[in-house]
């Protein structure tokens, strides 16, 4: 199987990570050499808990409300290829881009290592729904109402011109899937709606 590359994108709470975990072990089962599945939250989280000047600019400003700046954003997933691609990976993308001012650095970085048309995958989630899913999941940074509705206000303001973007390129297959099932039925829908075959119960593991 060649090397591909996917964006998986939503609200928070949509379950991109554990789609994008899935489809790395469906990609692994049809024969991809090296799937990589880069998620962007949990390394910037760990950065910004540092002791540098920028970690706590950074840490200061995303306690008060406010957007990592772009240059953090593209630094952060540039040194994840930069130190994990060999050339061979199947990259499955989560957590970026956050904003339209990455789109186009990222589309230089998928040219650059040789990437045919890249896949965008939108799970498609209300904000009702998804604010309910932050509430139940249990997340220190997820638990108060107003983290809840900050993120989604990120998301309208920030996100959606990416998607918006992304679904009127001819550069990207771009699929809408219903994030608002099981695990289970969204994960069958993407793989319907990527070309893939369906896995029996006893190959998927949820």
């Amino acid at each position: 199987m060649d090397k591909r590359f996917y964006i998986i994108m939503g609200r928070s709470g949509c379950g991109k990570g554990t789609q994008a975990e899935l489809l790395k072990n469906v990609l692994e089962k049809q024969g991809a050499e090296k799937v990589l599945h880069v998620t962007t939250g949990g390394g910037f989280r760990d950065f910004i808990s540092g002791t540098s000047h920028t970690a706590m600019a950074c840490r200061e400003l995303v306690n008060s409300g406010g957007l990592s700046p772009e240059f953090l954003a593209i630094w952060n997933w540039s040194t994840i290829f930069i130190t994990s691609l060999t050339g061979k990976e199947t990259v499955i993308l989560d957590g970026a881009p956050r904003r339209i001012d990455e789109v186009a650095p990222l589309h230089g970085a998928i040219a650059f290592y040789g990437y045919p048309k890249p896949t965008v995958i939108h799970l498609n989630v209300s904000e009702t729904w998804a604010m309910d899913k932050l509430a139940s999941r249990g997340r220190e940074d997820d638990n108060e109402r107003e983290e809840q509705e900050r993120k989604m206000k990120w998301f309208n303001e920030d996100m959606l011109p990416c998607i918006d973007a992304y679904s009127r390129d001819p550069r990207y297959d771009f699929i809408h899937v219903n994030g608002e099932q099981t695990v289970e039925e969204v994960h069958a829908e993407m793989l319907a709606k990527l070309g893939m075959a369906i896995p029996s119960p006893m190959e998927t593991t949820v």
